[in-house]
């Protein structure tokens, strides 16, 4: 018989939290065959990822998952195997109250957000034993063999090296979104939070002697765009302007798929929170993090400790260029000068990308360690 899995999601920054746990519920079922539930309470934010899915279903099976709304007022539910908690939310007291009546008890983990920060070895896996009874583990997504990994389909490598060679592939996906860049433009992807200080990196970009082909997803950065360019209406998806050596197209937002085969076919992806974090990782190319911003700056050593991972073996001169970018748009510095210097190092870059996607790929993937975790637990 099939092991149950229940996966809790609470949408809190639109599509990152959503938006893994959909990816790791396909995963368990695709490549694991285990039975799945996904409880999400944004349903919404969900039919941004699905197309095909029902926003006020109660119920719903995308793609072998048993998608849930977690509902106000909990019901009663039969109690899984195994019970993933993502990013810290509350389970139902109903639900928990439920989980002490089975026997065996499930397997309780708190699937917990993305840190290359030191102290998330050390906590990976521990026990938390709770007033109520009950133990949960923590699990920590990570870049080390001392954490459960990052998320990654078996032939997700593979699949990306592949369309990257197709170049018919690569032009006929590109026509299919409307895109039609110039021989010698170079892509840019950007899926970014607001940045104040966009237009200094525009200004750059449209002065440069290479012309360069924005391609920007509908998202919260557009009001910035928007300014630059000296528009009163609202940008929406299909909007093309030209400045100079600058080519800038609004995009549809799209689904996981397609926004894989987007990260590959571009030069440098600009992404943020955490899946497409992990996504512009898989994709070998060169990157910038938009760190999800928190109080007190809580966030800047969760940007730092990644960077000291992500630079090691580069030169000084490249990764001190990579950082100065990096740290500048997390801050919304000037970024022209420093966008500059980055790319006297472009080739370097592009050569380091692809080895840290190797290095990170020869890991365990997040999903293969949670079932071996459970498996270890019977």
């Amino acid at each position: 018989m099939k092991a149950s899995w229940d996966i809790f999601c609470s949408v809190v920054d639109n599509y990152g939290d959503a938006g893994v746990t959909w990816r790791l519920a396909r995963q368990l079922v695709a490549e694991h065959g285990l039975q799945v539930r996904l409880w999400i309470d944004d349903l919404s934010a969900f039919v941004r990822l699905c197309p095909g899915a029902e926003p006020l279903a109660r119920q719903q099976w995308q793609e072998g998952v048993s998608v849930c709304q977690w509902p106000t007022e909990w019901v009663n539910t039969d109690i899984p195997d195994v019970v993933i908690e993502a990013f810290a939310c509350r389970l139902p007291t109903g639900y928990t109250e439920a989980m002490l009546q089975r026997s065996p008890r499930p397997l309780w983990l708190n699937l917990d957000y993305l840190s290359a920060e030191d102290w998330v070895s050390g906590c990976h896996g521990l026990p938390s034993p709770q007033s109520n009874g009950l133990k949960k583990f923590f699990f920590f997504p990570g870049f080390s063999a001392a954490t459960g990994g990052l998320l990654r389909e078996t032939s997700l490598i593979e699949q990306c090296h592949a369309f990257q060679r197709d170049i018919v592939a690569r032009q006929d996906f590109l026509k299919g979104l409307g895109i039609e860049a110039l021989p010698d433009a170079r892509l840019i992807s950007v899926f970014a939070y607001e940045n104040p200080a966009l237009g200094s990196w525009l200004d750059a970009l449209a002065s440069d002697s290479r012309p360069t082909h924005l391609l920007v997803p509908e998202g919260r950065i557009l009001g910035d765009l928007q300014r630059w360019l000296g528009i009163d209406d609202p940008l929406r998806a299909g909007f093309i302007q030209v400045r100079a050596g600058l080519t800038v197209q609004v995009l549809p937002f799209i689904r996981q798929e397609l926004y894989d085969q987007l990260l590959w076919s571009c030069d440098f992806n600009i992404v943020r929170g955490e899946d497409s974090f992990v996504r512009a990782q898989w994709a070998g190319q060169p990157m910038l993090w938009h760190i999800y911003q928190q109080e007190d700056d809580a966030h800047l050593p969760k940007l730092d400790a990644f960077l000291k991972l992500y630079l090691a073996g580069l030169t000084p001169a490249a990764a001190q260029a990579v950082n100065q970018f990096w740290q500048r748009w997390n801050v919304s510095g000037d970024l022209g000068e420093c966008w500059a210097a980055l790319a006297e190092h472009w080739p370097q870059i592009e050569r380091h990308a692809e080895r840290w996607c190797q290095q990170q790929a020869a890991q365990t993937d997040l999903a293969t360690a949670l079932v071996q975790f459970y498996v270890n637990s019977l």
